[in-house]
């Protein structure tokens, strides 16, 4: 995503299974986004490249960063190269998981995010679970805001948007223009995402699932360094996992931890609580 010339130069080849190096600027470009809200009329908070006369909230981020280790509150260290200032909006953080085809947005389902900071990324996420319910009137208004961005932009394929849920109402983050972190737990077998997505692309018939219960996820993080990493039996509901033998430096990913529940508060803490157990497979293993 920071990187839309490398998209164009495939182009030149492939066929890209997924949006276009154009899309993609039109989205990840904080200036580009910031002025498409704008006209849009949704809201998104205020941005600058030059620092702010009282720094205290507002954040830095890295223009087309992802997964919240670049986040950083304004002032607790110099703005580096592509880095730029946001205001921070108080409230939940909720995503919006859709498909996108022919200019419009079909939602697939909403999920509640958290954090999971680190003393460097005090805005390293940590997991999401899958939402049973929802605000309708909330619903209705991130449905068509999607749908203005996908038609203005010409999105495609399997995407993601993050907002704030606070008391001033919603207000869009950003958008990821491809399958996110919450794929896991939206997937379902009798209608799978990612063939939904390259049924959106190709522009064929695309079904989008139902589901009862609910999953989350999370990530277990190494909060030491590990020299050399050991052969684990994983349990099942654990993917993404670290090879054997691999040297960790504090902080960095071990596996995705899931858990499936009746309601999401339910699954969220069982997620929590399985991040934890599964510390016990390496923790003798820190240096």
């Amino acid at each position: 995503e920071r990187r839309p010339d490398i998209i164009d130069t495939l182009a030149g080849t492939f066929r890209i299974a997924g949006n276009s190096a154009a899309a993609i600027r039109a989205v990840k470009d904080p200036i580009a986004l910031s002025r498409l809200c704008w006209d849009l009329g949704i809201r998104h908070p205020a941005i600058r490249f030059s620092p702010p006369f009282q720094q205290e909230g507002w954040l830095t981020k890295l223009g087309g960063g992802a997964g919240g280790s670049h986040v950083r509150p304004a002032g607790t260290a110099p703005l580096e190269e592509g880095y730029y200032y946001q205001k921070f909006v108080e409230g939940c953080s909720i995503s919006a998981l859709f498909l996108a085809q022919a200019g419009r947005a079909h939602v697939v389902g909403f999920s509640r995010q958290w954090s999971s900071p680190s003393q460097s990324s005090p805005f390293r996420y940590g997991g999401a679970v899958r939402l049973m319910r929802f605000d309708r009137e909330k619903r209705a208004e991130i449905a068509c805001w999607l749908d203005r961005l996908t038609k203005r932009t010409g999105l495609i394929g399997l995407c993601s948007a993050d907002f704030i849920d606070g008391p001033d109402g919603l207000h869009l983050i950003e958008i990821n223009p491809r399958p996110g972190a919450t794929l896991d737990i939206f997937d379902n077998e009798d209608a799978p995402l990612l063939a939904a997505h390259l049924n959106a692309v190709r522009g064929d018939d695309i079904t989008v699932p139902t589901y009862s219960g609910t999953t989350a996820s999370a990530i277990a993080y190494a909060p030491r360094a590990i020299s050399r990493f050991p052969d684990v039996d994983w349990p099942s509901m654990t993917a993404d996992h670290q090879n054997p033998g691999s040297a960790l430096s504090a902080d960095d990913p071990v596996c995705t931890v899931l858990a499936k529940a009746r309601s999401a508060t339910a699954a969220e803490r069982a997620v929590k609580r399985r991040v934890n157990e599964m510390a016990e497979h390496w923790k003798e293993n820190f240096q």
